[in-house]
């Protein structure tokens, strides 16, 4: 009798074993890093904004640790993406404009009649670079892509970057096909004719979850989705459309909706509702990948990152948001330009609703991943980036300097500068004439009281610092344009006041009107056959 009850408890152990056996164990957490394009400090409900709603990226900041002084690495996308990459900001890595962009004599066909010629710039990410994926695949991640990738021509693709699986990222930063099917992508294949490519961006990378689920396989995961959402042309649905022309009438049309900067109008109201409309189609994708990770019993081992590559735009491509109080908006060194959402969410760590004021990076991810996944640092790769786990554990770090150098006029307005900041202080330098401006951002972070003559001492140390770093690293910078005649351009201006700012009142106005109708089947969105 003894020998079978034995022989029964042996035959359980054995069980209990070849069970054990068959689950694997996921010693590391899985990352999910959500990448807006073009989306703006204020553009969520959760920053202020009265106008869009965001309830899913703001659960996002609800649970995790949202930091006040987050910022982009610059104001337009490629350097920005280069940045989170590879961990360096862009006057080392060298992309320092949106690839595509003209440089050199080149700038002249832009038609402007600017008085320098932007400097050269590289044109994809460099292969020798171990990237922030590559250096997740050596310890052990599946890799996965899906989105705007805007960082090279084939041949620099997310595959050839360190990613296993590539859902969409190619040569293109915009969205060719806009925001319905077709897509015009040949790295996403169509679906029917009006799917939502940010909704089908956010399920590939549900499929990729369920495909690969580190609960089955014991390999975690890192997803990286980068919508092209919310990059112009801006694009939605009537019914979408609708409900933000609505609450635009609720809460006040304003008569006016711009006013001129240096080179552009710029927008002053959040009042568009097709870009309110593209914002919360943003969010409801978002919200699916989220409810993903929780079917899936995954959000208890999962870091979610969130954040933008520049700041929303007020001025240039399709004008669609104010980032007011922020000055500025994409293309520009101002606040509103370079300040993002940056939010990072850490199960077991991040207790919710916390906030931290402490100046960072987007060159601060690559770092800041691999110790959160307990991989050793690589400060020989992530040059100019810290990892912030000191930060997300309520500790302090070192005071440092953040800079930013875009030598180029860009499409939306911006000054070709470079910029420095130091705890509270931000000096920006300007390449057409050399003069500087001096701000406070602890007493002024609308950006309207420049100090640079009343601290001339703080002015120096800065400029000091800044060309040291960028000659350090062999920045390229602008050149006057020998054939540039001031009169021409003062004419360029003024005829862009007297015709451009009123065309964008009146399209304003448009999108405003009880009957709006694109006139296009509302972009394609309402030909989808179930």
């Amino acid at each position: 009798m003894w020998k079978n009850k034995i022989g029964i408890l042996v035959a359980c152990l054995l069980l209990v074993s070849c069970k054990m056996a068959k689950e694997p164990v996921q010693e590391k957490p899985n990352v999910l890093f959500i990448l807006a394009d073009d989306f703006g400090y204020h553009d969520m409900s959760c920053m202020g904004s009265k106008f869009y709603e965001t309830p899913n990226i703001d659960g996002i900041a609800k649970e995790g640790m949202v930091f006040s002084n987050g910022y982009a690495a610059c104001q337009v996308c490629s350097p920005s993406r280069a940045s989170i990459m590879s961990g360096k900001f862009p006057a080392r890595h060298g992309i320092t404009d949106w690839i595509g962009a003209p440089s050199g004599e080149k700038w002249r066909d832009h038609g402007r009649h600017s008085k320098l010629l932007p400097a050269e710039y590289r044109h994809k990410l460099p292969l020798e670079y171990v990237t922030l994926p590559e250096a997740l695949k050596e310890e052990g991640y599946k890799t996965f892509f899906a989105g705007k990738w805007h960082l090279g021509e084939k041949g620099s693709w997310p595959e050839d970057h360190g990613f296993d699986i590539n859902k969409g990222g190619w040569d293109a930063g915009g969205p060719r096909g806009g925001y319905f099917s077709p897509y015009q992508n040949p790295k996403l294949t169509d679906g029917k004719d009006g799917e939502n490519l940010s909704m089908r961006l956010a399920q590939e990378t549900v499929n990729f979850l369920n495909e690969n689920n580190p609960k089955k396989s014991g390999q975690p995961v890192f997803a990286y989705l980068s919508f092209y959402a919310v990059h112009g042309a801006i694009e939605t649905s009537q019914e979408k459309w609708g409900k933000y022309r609505d609450k635009a009438e609720a809460n006040g049309i304003g008569e006016s909706g711009y006013k001129m900067g240096h080179f552009l109008p710029i927008r002053q109201v959040q009042d568009n509702p097709v870009y309110a409309g593209l914002v919360e189609q943003m969010d409801d994708a978002v919200g699916l990948v989220l409810n993903s990770l929780k079917e899936l019993g995954l959000d208890e081992n999962t870091i979610v990152i969130f954040t933008s590559d520049n700041g929303g735009v007020s001025a240039g491509d399709s004008f669609s948001t104010s980032n007011l109080p922020l000055r500025g908006g994409k293309g520009y060194q101002f606040e509103g330009g370079i300040r993002e959402p940056y939010f990072i969410k850490v199960p077991g760590l991040t207790k919710g609703g916390e906030t931290c004021d402490v100046p960072v990076s987007g060159t601060d991810f690559y770092p800041t991943i691999l110790d959160l996944v307990g991989a050793k640092l690589r400060p020989e790769e992530h040059s100019d980036g810290i990892s912030l786990l000191p930060l997300l554990n309520g500790k302090t770090c070192g005071e440092r300097a953040l800079i930013w150098h875009y030598p180029h006029y860009g499409n939306q307005g911006g000054d070709p500068s470079s910029v420095i900041r130091r705890g509270n202080w931000k000096l920006i330098h300007y390449y057409e004439d050399n003069h500087e401006e001096l701000y406070n951002l602890d007493s002024d972070l609308e950006e309207q009281n420049d100090l640079a003559s009343l601290q001339t001492e703080k002015v120096k140390e800065l400029h000091t610092e800044l060309f040291n770093y960028l000659d350090g690293v062999g920045a390229k910078y602008p050149e006057k344009d020998p054939i540039y005649k001031e009169e021409i351009e003062r004419e360029y201006l003024k005829s862009v006041e007297q015709k451009k700012l009123p065309g964008l009142e009146r399209q304003r106005k448009e999108f405003l009107k009880k009957d709006f109708d694109p006139k296009n089947n509302w972009w394609g969105s309402m030909t989808t056959v179930d």
